[in-house]
């Protein structure tokens, strides 16, 4: 969802390096610190004065840190995984969390192609053998990569980069991964296996490109390792702790694998007498520091890109790359953003009009129902986080919630809200909009009322109408021009722009009531900017003159509403004296 610019520059904070192209972008437009080498201690001393903060992998991004972190908009990982950021504290506070999940592919996958070369002809070991002055060619035969068989685990992007160029050594290629593309993979030359533990008995060389998560955390273990070949050769430029490091050393050691290439480790830098220290020890071992991403062109590709994303975000845009947040199409967003800033208005109008006409009449249950090109979107993310804070920031904005499309859904449970978004195909091109958004607040959780269908029969349609309009909160509203426009609120219908400061008065229309309403306002000193009357409903006033015995509503007992823009509060004094007034029955102050 949109976030509000603010005239005063917005402050980033960036630890540790940024490559200076990225840092220009930023410059800019935002005042930038660039503070290397702070303990936890002090990053968490300052954080509170930025509004984001651009990591790298050493900087850990807790939820302690973000829990004083009151400003903060958008933690960016200059890279492909975030473990080193709380995701989960950071959608809690509505903090966006993006990386560059494309920027360095092409090094990762080099980088694995760099290992698998050096294990296949024992580069490592031969290096450190001359170096020593020996000259051992008979012990370091080593194999060729033609013909072999490289089992990769994850067809993602850097896997799939790996399988390409690995099909250029003439490789046989395999992978095992139950969410690949299978058009992808068969463009790439690789053949798709079932399970894991099939693919393993097959590979002479294995490489590991999956994230990090429950389900792939020490999914190379003892019995993993015990299926496969003698002279398989492992490969890991992914993550550490996919592979039990202890597991390996002792198959390295019993001779059950030949040799790895490892490049992540379970804890970074090793400690001494770890896991990782032993297995970076072993003779065949071909190790590096988490060398994947370390190229000129991937570093400066990742510093662009999460700068850009940056900028987006602080510039009130979403970003491409958010892991905590849906991905909206560019023409879609552009498409959706007049319609955010309506169903906001919407919502925030339901909270401070129902709240303040009856204390209990605010309500958890709504519809929210989209006619017309809107029901054609993809994705309807950013309104339902429009109405979360439209409908909760009248409530919580002394508690300083960040309320946006990160977690408003979060926040929407956390208080009972239950939010069924529906769509309607229904025809609106005889109207002056493309779109049409309906708000109905409904009194119980009972299965919601289905827009109508075109197959409706008249007197179903008005029994329907007739049950909704008698139980339901109605908020109608457009689009025209860019511009918001409510065109119905409650049981009237008229136009008016929600801005401002509205006061909305429900009367009967009756001669006098425009002018007490004006010269009441006049004597406090407030000045009416426009006004609106909205008439009843020309159905619902139908079924009460029905109910009246088929007589027209005697004039002095028709209802209206009375939206009056003003420019300035109106105080709680003049709304009891408006409310005590014969003929007032109701009257609110709504503030956009």
């Amino acid at each position: 969802m949109a976030i509000l610019m603010h005239t005063t520059k917005r402050k980033i904070l960036i630890p540790e390096k940024v490559s200076p192209d990225g840092l220009a972008l930023l410059k800019d437009q935002f005042d930038v610190d660039e503070k290397k080498g702070l303990s936890p201690e002090e990053l968490q001393n300052i954080i509170g004065d930025y509004d984001a903060l651009i990591v790298r992998s050493e900087t850990k991004v807790t939820a302690d840190l973000l829990s004083t972190a009151k400003k903060m908009k958008v933690v960016a990982r200059a890279g492909v995984g975030v473990d080193n950021v709380d995701v989960q504290s950071a959608t809690s506070h509505g903090i966006i969390v993006v990386n560059s999940p494309s920027g360095n592919i092409n090094a990762a996958a080099e980088h694995t192609i760099a290992l698998l070369m050096a294990v296949a002809r024992n580069v490592g070991d031969a290096s450190q053998s001359i170096k020593a002055g020996k000259w051992e060619r008979s012990r370091l035969v080593g194999v060729e990569a033609k013909g072999k068989t490289l089992a990769i685990v994850g067809l993602g992007k850097v896997g799939l980069t790996v399988a390409r160029i690995a099909n250029g050594l003439g490789m046989r290629l395999i992978a095992y991964d139950p969410y690949a593309n299978p058009n992808l993979a068969a463009a790439a030359s690789v053949t798709l296996r079932p399970s894991l533990a099939e693919m393993l008995k097959e590979a002479d060389f294995l490489t590991l490109h999956t994230p990090l998560i429950a389900s792939t955390k020490g999914m190379i273990g003892k019995a993993e390792l015990a299926t496969m070949k003698p002279t398989a050769r492992i490969l890991n430029v992914a993550r550490g702790g996919m592979i039990d490091e202890d597991a390996l050393v002792e198959a390295l050691d019993a001779g059950t694998i030949a040799g790895a290439g490892i490049d992540v480790f379970t804890s970074e830098p090793p400690q001494q007498d770890s896991s990782a220290s032993r297995l970076i020890a072993h003779p065949k071992v071909v190790a590096t520091p988490h060398l994947g991403a370390s190229t000129k062109e991937a570093q400066e590709n990742v510093s662009i890109d999460v700068c850009e994303q940056v900028v987006s975000i602080l510039s009130g845009e979403l970003p491409r790359s958010a892991v905590n947040a849906p991905i909206v199409l560019p023409d879609e967003y552009r498409t959706l953003q007049p319609f955010i800033s309506l169903v906001e208005k919407m919502g925030s109008l339901y909270t401070q009009h129902y709240s303040s006409v009856k204390l209990d009449s605010f309500r958890t249950t709504f519809d929210l129902i989209y006619e017309g090109k809107l029901a054609t979107i993809n994705t309807t993310k950013p309104l339902f986080a429009a109405l979360v804070k439209g409908l909760l920031t009248p409530i919580t904005s002394s508690d300083g919630l960040n309320i946006n499309i990160v977690n408003a859904e979060l926040l929407a449970k956390e208080r009972g809200i239950l939010i069924n978004e529906q769509r309607s195909r229904e025809n609106v091109d005889d109207k002056p909009y493309s779109s049409f958004i309906t708000l109905r607040a409904r009194a119980s959780r009972s299965v919601s009322q289905q827009p109508r269908s075109r197959n409706t029969s008249p007197s179903a349609a008005r029994t329907l109408q007739q049950a909704q309009d008698t139980d339901d909160q109605i908020i109608q509203g457009f689009v025209s021009g860019n511009k918001p426009f409510i065109s119905r609120l409650d049981k009237f219908k008229g136009e008016f722009v929600p801005r401002g400061t509205l006061l909305i008065c429900r009367n009967f229309d009756s001669v006098g009531k425009i002018g007490y309403v004006g010269n009441l306002l006049g004597q406090a000193g407030v000045n009416i900017k426009f006004m609106n009357v909205a008439p009843l409903d020309e159905e619902l006033e139908e079924r009460q003159n029905e109910q009246n015995g088929g007589g027209e509503t005697g004039e002095g007992n028709k209802e209206a509403l009375m939206i009056l823009g003003v420019d300035k509060p109106v105080g709680e004094d003049v709304l009891k004296r408006l409310i005590a007034e014969e003929g007032v029955l109701e009257a609110s102050v709504v503030n956009f």
